[in-house]
């Protein structure tokens, strides 16, 4: 026994030195960040981790700044003429006619015309009362109220005259309403991250309006006006909600992979098919626009469309297969890359079915109008097969689905190359 402790007491010794000294380096940036008496260690520290994330940002915010201003190019400011009109809010104060009844037809929605004062409450004609016509359809028009808001279609006429009508029902505070409810339950279930995608989803928002609209309305290239678009829009979101890892490299890839064959796919599709962006439903007003000179590329937007619709879903699923097998490499590092990839495929399957089914029911129901149409209709089998707009409906639900499903091999392929050769777990945040 004794010689067995002799034996074993330095192995022990040095075990417990070499977890003292390990233990000690730990600890020494706690003990120096539990004084309090300085920042500048934590600043240095969040600078070091962040310093790639902040230069890529910032590189962005020019690419922006540059690409709006070429965008901006196109918007000119119109001019009023003798005549011109605008759109002001507005509150009624006294219903002096009303003439409207339900109509059976439109399933009891109203029908007739209002003669309403109302108090404009904004603009060059602002405190001053009106009398304003309501007119009220099944497809159009609301029947309003005293107290209710309005926005009111102020026409104004070179010999100072000025009449007014009601466009719509005023539906600005009940949209701030619905949007603040979801800021405050995606910051209050999220917290940080919710916040975080929010500021991701504010960008988005803004490269769409801003950037790629303007663009388009200037005959920018469709597709790859669209492609790139979307493909800024996922790295800034990447490194948002991210930073620069390798988690958030292998997501980013694979969205712009993903998107990429959605595409072609839809190029493919559209090909085979024999429709485009032509055939939509809501591209006759385009047609009109074009008449007035703006070089806008219409037979791209059909493709256009899938792109932009399948892009959340792809981002959803490469973020989802990028984070759990960068999770696995962290709890096994010795896997090779060829096991990785194979777990990212498991975890893929299980993610396609119901994305997929996401995605078709996503577009049914917003066609389900058009659908209920069709169906009333009693068209044969082979009308319908070969409507174009059944053909337009089939390409926006498959190619968004084939990006979301082809991301998945893509995603899980990329982080196995990117971390198979590791034989330590990447840092995470």
């Amino acid at each position: 026994m004794p010689k067995l402790l002799r034996r074993n007491l330095p192995l022990d010794i040095g075990w417990r030195n070499c977890y003292a000294e390990k233990n000690e380096d730990t600890e020494v940036a706690p003990m120096k960040k539990s004084k309090g008496k300085s920042t500048r260690p934590d600043a240095r520290a969040w600078w070091g981790k962040n310093r790639l994330s902040c230069i890529i940002l910032a590189a962005a915010v020019v690419v922006f700044i540059i690409v709006r201003a070429l965008a901006a190019t196109h918007e000119q400011p119109q001019s009023r003429g003798e005549d011109y009109a605008e759109y002001e809010t507005a509150v009624i104060t006294d219903v002096l006619s009303d003439n409207t009844e339900q109509d059976p037809v439109s399933d009891n929605g109203y029908r007739g015309e209002q003669l309403l004062l109302a108090e404009i409450r904004t603009g060059q004609y602002k405190g001053e009362t009106m009398q304003v016509s309501n007119y009220v359809g099944p497809l159009y028009g609301q029947a309003l109220k005293e107290g209710q808001r309005a926005v009111v279609l102020i026409s104004t006429y070179s010999d100072g005259n000025h009449t007014a009508t009601v466009y719509e029902y005023d539906r600005a505070v009940g949209l701030a309403v619905i949007v603040g409810l979801f800021l405050l339950a995606t910051v209050a279930v999220g917290g940080k991250v919710g916040a975080k995608s929010l500021v991701a989803l504010a960008i988005t928002l803004v490269c769409l309006f801003f950037i790629m609209i303007p663009l388009l309305m200037k005959g920018a290239p469709t597709l790859l006006t669209v492609f790139l678009v979307c493909a800024y829009i996922t790295v800034v979101t990447m490194v948002i909600l991210g930073g620069v890892t390798s988690k958030t490299i292998c997501a980013a890839l694979g969205t712009i992979a993903g998107t990429a064959l959605a595409l072609l796919f839809g190029l493919l599709a559209q090909g085979l098919l024999h429709v485009d962006g032509l055939r939509l439903a809501e591209v006759e007003p385009l047609l009109q626009l074009r008449q007035t000179g703006t070089p806008l590329g219409l037979r791209g937007l059909l493709v256009a469309g899938v792109v932009i619709s399948a892009l959340g879903a792809v981002m959803d699923v490469a973020m989802s297969i990028s984070s759990a097998l960068t999770e696995v490499h962290t709890v096994a590092p010795d896997r090779s890359g060829k096991e990785l990839f194979r777990s990212g495929m498991n975890i893929g399957r299980d993610m396609v079915g119901t994305m997929t089914n996401t995605l078709i029911l996503a577009f049914l129901g917003s066609g389900l109008v058009f659908i209920i149409y069709l169906c009333s209709l009693g068209l044969d089998p082979r009308q319908l097969i070969s409507s174009p707009y059944m053909a337009t409906e089939v390409i926006s639900g498959i190619a968004s689905s084939i990006g979301v499903i082809l991301a998945v091999p893509l995603t899980a392929l990329i982080t196995s190359l990117l971390l198979g050769g590791k034989k330590t777990a990447p840092l995470t945040k």
